[in-house]
């Protein structure tokens, strides 16, 4: 089995009522439920960005090109991961997922 990070892009603000927000965590924790061991790291948001380049400097990354935040899943195969992500909550507010491979080297 090998380890998929997804990354969250997109899909617009929390919702601002706490029932609302409830709902939101709800869909969350049933989808991680539903995939029970494969969830390595269920993730978190993220509210920043920052781009360092090849020469040290560094600039803010805008909020629209900015992951908004991740996941850590296992998988037999990146089909597998892609199918689990097809269940993710986060694409019903048109938000995008994406897939990606990762593979120790120590």
């Amino acid at each position: 089995m090998a380890n998929f990070l997804l990354t969250y892009h997109g899909a617009g603000e929390m919702p601002q009522t706490p029932e609302a927000q409830k709902a939101v965590m709800d869909a969350w924790m049933g989808w991680f439920g539903s995939l029970g061991d494969a969830v390595v790291d269920g993730g978190n948001p993220i509210s920043a960005a920052k781009s360092v380049a090849g020469d040290g400097s560094v600039s803010d990354v805008a909020p629209a090109a900015a992951m908004g935040g991740y996941s850590v899943l296992k998988a037999d195969s990146i089909e597998a991961a892609v199918k689990m992500a097809q269940g993710c909550p986060h694409r019903l507010n048109g938000g995008t997922i994406q897939v990606s491979e990762t593979f120790n080297v120590m």
